[in-house]
């Protein structure tokens, strides 16, 4: 197993160094946006704020991102991407710095403004990402890129929840101290960044005429995402609360649950290239977000019985299988509808594809909102995700039909 795990790890030696500073600075974007995910909610709820602020708290940095994205894919075609790259490095550290002295200064009016600033620094790194690979890697070394891009999630996932939790339970050293201290170690990114040299770009007299743009086929790419999307926003960025509420599970302690899964969701990043290889985008992609619902389901049914011992294990074992596998999908997914639309559609569709993913995690946060304070459970929420996930692995399937005839 383990030369298996350093054959594939030898494969992403192609990356060429330019590529390899990108996902750095990523790295460190996302090591930030990690802590984050996995805190922010509990430490909100252990400062006082209601589920439903803290959910209307978050929309706002998904609208931000819904508002920004497409007029910011129009605006790169044919641009230089790396200083979209410099402002999100600059940008989402100091933005989430500013989150935890206003939460901790009781200065709750100050927050909806805060989480659309980090909205829209973070957008500018992030759209930018997958049309930089595209450009500037050679198309049998872009699963590998990709595979990559999305790892460094994970990664920033795996190292921010070892921090957290070393720093609370070790160092004696509170939620939003972390947050603060972590958020600085996010400036690092700029170093690679002011060594980034290439920087590729697609000379394109109409990059800003709408007509240059293939609508039809990026329709086609966006619409299994767009159903997805919405069923993720009403569960992934409140599932701490939910381990939280139920089962009691602080915030360092959620910080090292995530980090484990992340392991697993790294290392199963890093064999998609292998998993597209042998069973193509039809099994590789539906196989495994199938598995990840049925997961769902019964992590959502744990609530059900949570009072009995089994509960809270059957709970984590769900969560910690059901990440890797729909993360597994991402990269799958991502390549398809990137080589689907073509090269003069790309920075339209990673743009459009930002915004859906915000644009619905917006809607769905509001939706969440609503719904916690009408008396839903969790569980009840978790079921409607899984049954829009059913509808968008449908939609996938057809694409890829749709991409194996063209």
């Amino acid at each position: 197993m383990f030369n298996k795990v350093k054959n594939v790890l030898r494969k992403y030696d192609v990356l060429d160094t330019h590529i390899v500073h990108v996902l750095k600075a990523q790295f460190f974007i996302q090591l930030v946006g990690g802590a984050f995910f996995l805190i922010l909610n509990i430490f909100l709820s252990s400062n006082g704020f209601s589920d439903s602020s803290i959910a209307n708290f978050i929309s706002f940095r998904f609208l931000a991102v819904m508002l920004l994205a497409f007029p910011l894919g129009f605006f790169i075609k044919g641009r230089s991407l790396k200083p979209f790259f410099i402002l999100g490095s600059v940008g989402v550290p100091i933005v989430a710095i500013l989150i935890v002295v206003f939460i901790n200064l009781e200065k709750e009016e100050f927050l909806p403004f805060l989480f659309i600033f980090w909205g829209a620094v973070y957008t500018c790194f992030q759209v930018s990402v997958l049309p930089y690979i595209m450009r500037n890697t050679l198309a049998e070394h872009q699963s590998h890129a990709i595979s990559m891009s999305f790892a460094t999630n994970s990664f920033g996932m795996i190292l921010s929840g070892i921090l957290i939790f070393l720093l609370s339970n070790i160092f004696q050293i509170d939620d939003g101290q972390s947050l603060i201290m972590i958020s600085c170690l996010g400036f690092c990114g700029i170093y690679y960044l002011f060594k980034l040299n290439v920087d590729s770009v697609q000379l394109n007299k109409n990059k800003n005429d709408k007509r240059s743009f293939n609508w039809l086929l990026i329709l086609k790419a966006v619409i299994p995402t767009l159903i997805i999307a919405i069923g993720a926003g009403l569960t992934i960025p409140f599932i701490n609360l939910f381990f939280f509420h139920n089962f009691d599970v602080k915030a360092s302690d959620f910080a090292l649950i995530g980090s484990m899964t992340s392991i697993l969701v790294a290392f199963s990043a890093l064999f998609v290239p292998e998993i597209k290889k042998r069973f193509g985008f039809k099994i590789g992609i539906t196989l495994t977000q199938s598995l990840a619902v049925g997961a769902l389901i019964l992590l959502a049914t744990t609530e059900i019985f949570k009072d009995y011992w089994l509960a809270y294990p059957i709970a984590l074992a769900c969560y910690m299988f059901r990440a890797p596998l729909m993360n597994m999908a991402a990269p799958m997914t991502s390549e398809l509808t990137m080589n689907y639309v073509g090269e003069k559609n790309q920075e339209m569709l990673s743009a459009i594809m930002a915004a859906i993913w915000s644009g619905s995690w917006y809607f769905s946060s509001q939706i969440f909102r609503f719904l916690i304070d009408y008396g839903f459970e969790y569980s009840h929420i978790f079921y409607i995700t899984a049954v829009l996930y059913s509808f968008g692995i449908l939609s996938y399937y057809v694409l890829i039909l749709s991409f194996e005839r063209k």
